[in-house]
Parts: C-alpha cells; structure tokens; sequence
C-alpha cells in the first residue's frame, strides 16, 4: 500500500475506530450474533472447520463479515485468503472474555496492547495471531492460511495479509 497523508491516515484511523465500536455494540452478548457458519465452512478445510468452530460466536460474525467483504471487492481472492479472513481472529478462541474484558481490551488499539504486560486478555488480545497461527498449525491446517493468520496484524510487505488487515480494520 502507498504512503497515506497524515488527513487520509487520520480519516482511516477514524473510520477504524468508528468500525470498533459499531463491532463492540454488537458482540455484548454471544447470543446476539448470528454468523453465517454454514457459508464459512464451504471455505475451509476440515481441520480449519474445527479450529473455526472453536470461536465465539461473535468473533465468527465479525469474521464471516471480513470474509464478504474482502469477496465483494476482490471477487477472485486465493481461497487460502478467503479461509484467513474466516480465521484471522481464531487465536482469541485460547481464552474466553468477559464482557468488560471483550470491550475494554477492544479499544485499546493493537500496538498499543503490545506494549503492556502480555497477561491476561491482553495477552490473548495481543498475541492472538502468533497464538492463532499455532492453533492452525497443530490442528493442519494449510500453511499459507496459519502463515496470513499470523500476519494480519503486520503485515510486513504482503499484500495478501495487508488486505486481511484492510478488512479488519473496516468490519
């Protein structure tokens, strides 16, 4: 991605932050979130399948979201890109939140969150794609997708895990 200017990257941050609240309203409570688990599965291995089912409820939301609309800007993206999206956020999954916990980790932006002490849900929030990747990994997952999974967040010159981030961002 090209160099934004500071009005665009402070737009951007806006937009995000404005997409975590609408993302933290919604995931209050577990049963109010209704993912589309039967779509996401036609794009995932077996072994992912297990890992996705894995998460709550309301990370599958958020991440059948990020899943669309990658696909409805990039139509033709790599299925282990579309299988990402579904997973980006499964590393979350090693640790239930709490409702405080899951809105007040949600608001602490991620590089931030790298900086306190990794304990806690904010361990989990900060690690979750290391911890998402490793999960992936062990349950044989494809290698390409614990690869994005892990990157999402950084990612350090690929344009695939820099759309995974894009989406992210937006949902």
């Amino acid at each position: 991605m090209s160099r934004l200017s500071v009005p665009a990257r402070v737009l951007r941050k806006v937009r995000a932050y404005a997409g975590k609240v609408r993302r933290l309203s919604r995931s209050l409570r577990e049963t109010d979130a209704h993912p589309e688990d039967d779509w996401a599965r036609t794009h995932l291995t077996p072994e992912e399948q297990r890992v996705y089912d894995s998460m709550d409820a309301r990370d599958r939301e958020h991440a059948c979201r990020v899943a669309r609309h990658l696909l409805r800007e990039h139509p033709a993206a790599e299925p282990e890109v579309v299988a990402a999206a579904l997973l980006h956020d499964c590393g979350k999954s090693v640790r239930r939140y709490a409702v405080a916990e899951r809105v007040l980790v949600g608001l602490i932006p991620n590089r931030l969150s790298r900086l306190l002490p990794p304990v806690g849900a904010l361990g989990v929030r900060a690690n979750h794609p290391e911890l998402g990747a490793r999960l992936l990994a062990h349950a044989g997952a494809r290698p390409r997708v614990a690869r994005l999974v892990a990157r999402h967040h950084h990612p350090g010159g690929d344009p695939d895990a820099a759309l995974l981030h894009h989406y992210d961002d937006l949902e």
